[in-house]
């Protein structure tokens, strides 16, 4: 599957009122290459196994795979993960027909808020609420698996 998406900064917290669904994440990468990134993700109480291939040149769109996994499989799994791991909170907000997922992050990332929407094409229009800041579609330093191993406090 295909998946494409924009990435954006987030000006402010004011997109948690409009927050429909909150979850805390933790995940970590057994590869984070590019060209395949694995990632081990647990969601509430729930495991995934996430592989991506490498983006197009504008960023947006990449092969994506994704299958949930047992959770404790998935806490095993996270223990054999590069450094780095990832600890955010994912806030689901709805606007138009689409729902925008903003990440909070904690840990070496605290104080990066980025919100992604997923779109059926890269040309699809959407509305842009008023705490979407900049847009970092395609700026690898924004990819979890960068920050896992160049984390944002070192910016």
């Amino acid at each position: 599957m295909i998946e494409i998406e924009r990435k954006f900064l987030v000006k402010d917290d004011s997109f948690k009122a409009a927050a429909f669904a909150q979850n805390r994440i933790a995940q970590g990468y057994l590869s984070s290459v590019p060209e395949r990134t694995v990632r081990v993700r647990i969601k509430s109480n729930k495991g995934y196994l996430t592989i991506k291939g490498v983006s197009n040149d504008a960023g947006m769109s990449r092969f994506e795979w994704e299958k949930e996994i047992p959770f404790d499989e998935a806490k095993k799994l996270l223990l054999l993960c590069e450094k780095g791991v990832i600890d955010k909170t994912r806030f689901e907000i709805k606007r138009g027909n689409h729902v925008f997922e903003v990440d909070e992050f904690y840990g070496e990332n605290e104080g990066l808020i980025v919100a992604e929407i997923e779109l059926e094409s890269e040309t699809e229009t959407f509305e842009k609420p008023n705490w979407l800041g900049d847009e970092v579609t395609g700026d690898t330093r924004y990819y979890n698996a960068c920050l896992s191993n160049n984390p944002y406090k070192n910016w």
